[in-house]
């Protein structure tokens, strides 16, 4: 072959690979690919690519749906409304054939958000070892969009991505919010769930929002604009790099751990000139002070003769902010990021009868690290669990500057998430979508009480479906609780995410009462999912039942008292634990104080401040509303407000009212 021939051959494989329009045959989305569940009882669109003018046929096991021609490399294919069921067989025929197996016709869920709808089950998996151990559904399915941005233009399909089933061996890339909202729908509604998942770690809720819907908040598209320039994002990303890299190499390049001959992991290493301190704790509490660097921890355990080559599971809690862990020299695990418990399994032949030697490697980028309290902190084997927290050795590994800011974060970056994650899912036919979000928007309520809407709105134009139901988390309790009441920024953003509720179809799942103080990422996901399978069941499908905790509609005032109405009340009110607390009260321009309250009839009662005017009341008003307790008795909790909105007198009766 002539070398003008090679050249020319080259030229058109390098276009070919960048193009994705050009195409040998039929091609289909990554979100119709084998396992798929599509959704039921609506008309759904099959799309895809293929050659210019090519004659595309689509087959229900071996039944013509009915064909259509690809126009600008592009078609698409509404097919009739089809029941529930499967596994199916789909054959899209053109010059070439496409084959689908085990696609199931049921209802799809997008489940969007942050790190909290994120959370895989693998991390919680010993949460609920038994859901993992004995979980066998095929009929719960989920498509994970994978992570990708783009500030210019909306994409027309994922890079990767594919569908699994809830099984053993996938069980743990599942959301679990996701997974147990689903196991719970399915088994009220008996037909499939496929979960489309779709979030972030640390996402706010204008990287979620496309550019139409940025024109009305015009700092955050102004924003998004600053990233279409691709050479300076590139700039930004390189450099994010080049200063992490840096930083990183001085960590390990200066941490005298690693960089003797005597490595700080050896069993046998002497600790004579090694500091005590206690664990759960932090190295700011010690004379080493708030430092960035590496501080290595050290303890040494006496175990029985039958440990001796027995498989092992270390639990250290959570770690601030990297770690790695090693058991008698043994490196055992490595996590670099705060969130996660730390769950690492110790392999057979690393423990021994006697002592037994546990090193943590632990990196503070950002000053002061450790071991957050009130975490499991133990080493467990045959259902014996051995105290690991109390007295360690440690010693300063090297002291560096904390680690520089990257200039570019992307969950924080607005538009970028819709274009790539979300665009591409615009033929996707979806029962609905379940929101958890909002940790990042903290501070800006204001904002959020407006973008919500916005946001619903837009995904509602996107599957241009008008009534899309959205059901969302409202924030878990966080934070360590506070003895008087007072501001809160966590609880103005739980109030935004109430004010979501005018819009109509949507519904909310409270989780004020299932958080951890210590962790914003609690492993509670159970009841958070089956709360929002509540709200579906109800707002979704039709079923009569108390789906929502009590929602504050109005209150009167009396001589030295306020009395407070609720919606929602189920089958009465009541005070989980004992005396009903949660609740402050104030006049107009005086601090609140704690209220004196009491149910009475389905109502609470509270008494009033002695001093004239405008009466204000707030119910779980805290960033760790620790104490509230007011339920309904379908155990649901009440959802958190602050109102001085005084009844009309027909106001005071019980009625299933949820928006004003």
């Amino acid at each position: 072959m002539k070398i003008q021939h090679l050249l020319v051959f080259a030229g058109i494989l390098i276009v070919s690979l960048n193009c994705p329009d050009l195409h040998a045959g039929v091609r289909l989305p990554k979100i119709i690919s084998d396992g798929a569940v599509l959704q039921r009882n609506t008309p759904v669109t099959i799309w895809g690519w293929a050659d210019e003018g090519e004659v595309i046929g689509v087959y229900l096991d071996g039944r013509k749906l009915g064909e259509t021609r690809a126009k600008n490399t592009k078609w698409s294919l509404r097919i009739a409304p089809q029941k529930a069921g499967g596994p199916h067989k789909i054959d899209i025929r053109g010059t070439d054939e496409v084959s689908l197996s085990d696609i199931y016709f049921g209802d799809v869920w997008l489940a969007s958000g942050q790190s909290n709808m994120k959370l895989p089950m693998e991390l919680v998996k010993y949460t609920y070892a038994d859901e993992v151990a004995r979980v066998n559904n095929p009929k719960i399915r989920q498509f994970t969009v994978p992570l990708e941005y783009d500030f210019a233009v909306p994409h027309q399909d994922f890079t990767g991505g594919g569908w699994v089933a809830a099984d053993a061996e996938h069980i743990g890339r599942f959301s679990a919010v996701a997974y147990f909202f689903a196991k719970s729908v399915h088994a009220s509604q008996s037909v499939p769930i496929g979960i489309i998942m779709n979030a972030v770690d640390g996402s706010m809720a204008e990287c979620w929002m496309s550019e139409e819907a940025l024109r009305a908040f015009p700092e955050r598209l102004n924003t998004a604009v600053r990233y279409r320039d691709k050479a300076y994002l590139k700039s930004l990303e390189e450099n994010d790099k080049l200063a992490r890299d840096s930083w990183y190499a001085k960590i390990n390049q200066g941490d005298r751990g690693i960089n003797t001959v005597k490595k700080w992991y050896a069993p046998d290493l002497r600790e004579s000139d090694w500091k005590t301190m206690s664990v759960p704790g932090y190295w700011a509490d010690t004379e080493v002070g708030d430092i960035s660097g590496v501080v290595w921890f050290r303890k040494t355990i006496s175990l029985p003769a039958e440990a001796a080559g027995r498989t092992a599971r270390l639990l250290l809690g959570v770690i601030v902010v990297a770690d790695i862990v090693y058991v008698n020299g043994v490196e055992v695990g490595r996590t670099s990021y705060r969130n996660p418990l730390r769950y690492y399994q110790v392999g057979p032949g690393i423990l021994k009868a006697g002592k037994n030697t546990i090193a943590v490697r632990v990196t503070g980028v950002a000053g002061n690290g450790g071991f957050v309290a009130d975490k499991p902190y133990w080493l467990e084997f045959d259902g014996k669990k051995y105290d690991l927290s109390g007295s360690w050795r440690y010693r300063v590994g090297v002291v560096v500057e904390p680690a520089p800011r990257p200039k570019f974060v992307t969950p924080s970056k607005p538009l970028g998430f819709y274009n790539a994650m979300v665009a591409p899912l615009e033929r996707t036919a979806i029962k609905g979508v379940i929101w958890y979000q909002g940790e990042s928007n903290i501070g800006r309520a204001q904002e959020y009480a407006r973008m919500m809407p916005a946001l619903i709105e837009d995904w509602r134009r996107l599957f241009k479906q008008p009534d899309l139901p959205f059901i969302l988390v409202q924030l878990a309790n966080f934070r360590e609780a506070k003895d008087k009441p007072g501001e809160s920024a966590l609880a103005e953003l739980r109030e935004a995410q109430a004010k979501t509720l005018a819009v109509e179809n949507t519904a909310m799942a409270v989780a004020i009462d299932v958080g951890e103080w210590n962790d914003i990422h609690p492993l509670n996901k159970k009841t958070v999912g089956e709360r929002l399978a509540l709200a579906a069941r109800h707002l979704v499908y039709g079923e009569d039942l108390v789906y929502s905790g009590p929602v504050f509609r109005c209150m009167t005032l009396g001589e030295g008292e306020a009395r407070l109405y609720f919606d929602h009340t189920g089958s009465g009110l009541t005070a989980r634990g004992g005396k009903l607390q949660g609740f402050a009260i104030a006049t107009e321009g005086e601090p609140y104080q704690w209220g004196e309250a009491t149910l009475e009839n389905n109502h609470v009662t509270i008494k009033r401040p002695d001093s004239p005017g405008l009466v204000r009341v707030r119910y779980a008003w805290a960033d760790n509303p620790d104490t509230a307790n007011l339920y309904n008795r379908e155990g649901l909790p009440a959802v958190p407000f602050q109102s001085h909105r005084l009844c009309a007198p027909e106001n005071t009766a019980l009625k299933p009212k949820w928006r004003e």
